[in-house]
């Protein structure tokens, strides 16, 4: 990789969705994330900036060997510019951040989280906010496939 390629996970409010799939997809380049990727997350809202991210996903991703470290922050227009690659948590962030992408470049970096993912291809990942623990645990499963999905699509892209 010629350089580090830059990649952000977008979902409403950056508690559940988002800050899981940014810690899945560290925890599956951990040893290139220094050389080979950045990998942050955020949400459209600002409802939650500076909370912690919700205690079910957390308590799913630590089951699953995977602390989750972060507070909430909000997502930026420079965003838009700065990452090579930014997935949407469902179809109305992934129409949000095309509303706020001004040119052919930037919308090109917009996908559904699950666009490269070989279970769950362009499917919305449903929030579970205030839905229970199963909630918790079938979106993590699809985090996991959409992460190892993206990650195949850009080592292929090489």
């Amino acid at each position: 990789m010629d350089k580090k390629c830059r990649i952000l996970f977008v979902c409403m409010a950056n508690i559940c969705r988002s800050p899981a799939a940014e810690g899945y997809f560290k925890h599956l380049v951990q040893n290139d994330l220094n050389s080979n990727f950045e990998v942050e997350s955020c949400g459209i809202g600002d409802w939650h900036v500076g909370s912690a991210y919700d205690y079910n996903i957390q308590e799913v991703s630590r089951m699953r060997g995977i602390p989750l470290k972060g507070t909430a922050k909000q997502f930026k227009l420079d965003y838009l510019n700065s990452f090579d690659y930014i997935m949407a948590a469902d179809t109305e962030v992934l129409k949000i951040l095309y509303q706020h992408s001004s040119t052919t470049e930037q919308k090109s970096k917009i996908h559904l989280m699950t666009a490269f993912s070989p279970l769950y291809k362009d499917e919305d990942v449903p929030d579970p906010y205030c839905r229970g623990g199963a909630a918790f645990e079938q979106v993590y499963d699809i985090i996991e496939d959409a992460c190892k999905g993206l990650l195949n699509h850009i080592i292929q892209s090489q």
